[in-house]
């Protein structure tokens, strides 16, 4: 049967969203929200830096490579030396950035920004001159489009099951690469609903590289559907809100003022925060709490053995999205509290290496996080959590984290990102120099070539 909506939707909330994008100047972003764009771009290139050489990045190359373009309009990789053309950089730098779920999250969506709207514009960037101030405006405007999509839609779609940063990420790169096309609004519309058509994720493919897919196909797909409405590919007059539309389509119920409010007033990027470690961002406030207590000299002189009990209270999505026990790898690891617990306790450290296959196969690691239970309160904030160890002699250790390391109570400092972006660009074995790479990220703004700063990002690449 063909079902006919009562009346051709008006696509007064597309259009509006759109307008915002044509309309939006450099002059009209704050100091503070521009500073943001750069910590999040630092972010972006470290963590792209780290897994650059993953197997499933390495897999995903080797697969895409035949089928590469080739002639002038050709896009670096973030950590190797080749370029491939720009949607498949967009594809595999996007893949890259999200590979070890250590990139940016926005609060209180779970929107991973960053890395589906930058690859776009770094592709972008690399076929025509941006300068770095264009670049950094049309960047706001892509996480601003991303993140309200996703404020309407949270916290239902997450919770049906839809990868939240694939779904949302595809309009955040098409609003972005819409703003260097110089698309007009009805244009922008039309690469909404482009974007719509291509929308795709699932919260199943946590823990497997076919995470990845959905994450690379937002910068690749976002880029795409600016450059198909930018040759008259026409879209629907009201790809979000029609009857049909994608936020009706995906969502339980839609918060429309939360699309629209306080646009833009209210910058989505100064709700972004940073990851201290690689695994979901509701375990960061556990893993602090974690090595806070096993530093303690009280935890330090007891054997870890006599440990019969581990008790986490947090709010409920800690257990809805991180109660994974018996992980068979390091992917999987990230979204696991057993795991994070159990390593987190006995090797008090909480980095890459904590997250890997070969810790995943320590048998005292998994046999400590078989102890572990949780205690849902829903009064609780997302970021704080509290730890009880108990040992078999009935001593109780805890800890209290009231705002995690990262969060926005608690958000990590420009020095930290930059001994972040170190760590990982050493742990990725790229060849890139960190130092040049952090300067060019934060003097982008006074930039006359944004592509540029790719040379920087790659270890070999002729400079420009």
């Amino acid at each position: 049967m063909t079902h006919t909506p009562d009346k051709t939707p008006t696509g007064e909330h597309t259009l509006r969203l759109a307008e915002f994008v044509t309309r939006l100047q450099w002059h009209d972003i704050p100091a503070p929200v521009r500073h943001e764009a750069l910590r999040s771009l630092l972010n972006y290139f470290a963590v792209a830096l780290s897994a650059c050489h993953d197997p499933t990045l390495e897999k995903a190359i080797r697969v895409m490579r035949p089928y590469c373009g080739t002639g002038s309009r050709l896009a670096s990789l973030v950590g190797w030396s080749e370029s491939f053309d720009m949607l498949h950089a967009a594809a595999l730098n996007a893949m890259a950035a999200n590979v070890y779920d250590f990139d940016d999250t926005h609060i209180p969506t779970i929107v991973h920004p960053t890395a589906p709207v930058a690859s776009a514009l770094f592709a972008l960037a690399q076929t025509r001159t941006l300068t770095g101030a264009d670049f950094l405006l049309a960047f706001v405007a892509g996480v601003e489009v991303e993140c309200r999509i996703a404020n309407a839609l949270s916290p239902g779609h997450y919770a049906r099951g839809w990868h939240i940063t694939s779904t949302c990420g595809v309009f955040g790169a098409a609003a972005a690469a819409a703003k260097v096309l110089g698309l007009s609004a009805n244009e922008i519309v039309w690469a909404f609903g482009n974007a719509a058509a291509q929308s795709a994720g699932l919260v199943e493919t946590l823990g497997s590289s076919a995470k990845s897919i959905s994450v690379g196909n937002a910068a690749r797909n976002g880029l795409l559907s600016a450059q198909l409405a930018q040759a008259g590919f026409e879209g629907p007059a009201a790809p979000l809100e029609g009857a049909f539309g994608y936020l009706k389509v995906v969502g339980d119920t839609v918060n429309w003022s939360a699309l629209e409010g306080e646009l833009p007033a209210r910058w989505q990027l100064q709700s972004n925060t940073y990851k201290p470690y690689p695994c979901g961002v509701v375990l960061n406030p556990v893993i602090d709490a974690c090595l806070e207590l096993a530093a303690r000299s009280e935890f330090i002189a007891r054997d870890t053995k006599a440990i019969t009990r581990i008790e986490v209270k947090g709010h409920p999505l800690l257990r809805q999205r991180t109660d994974r026990p018996g992980v068979i790898n390091g992917r999987q690891s990230q979204v696991s509290a057993q795991h994070a617990v159990g390593v987190a306790l006995l090797r008090q450290r909480a980095g890459l290496t904590e997250f890997s296959d070969t810790a995943v196969a320590d048998p005292d690691i998994r046999a400590l996080g078989t102890k572990l239970s949780f205690i849902d309160d829903a009064g609780m904030s997302v970021d704080a959590a509290h730890l009880c160890v108990v040992f078999a002699d009935g001593t109780e250790i805890e800890s209290r984290i009231e705002a995690a390391r990262g969060s926005l109570g608690n958000p990590m400092t420009d020095a930290e990102l930059e001994t972040k972006l170190h760590t990982l660009c050493k742990f990725g074995k790229s060849g890139v120099d960190a130092n040049q790479l952090i300067t060019s990220v934060w003097s982008l703004q006074r930039s006359r070539d944004a592509g540029e700063i790719m040379a920087r990002a790659t270890p070999s690449a002729p400079q420009r």
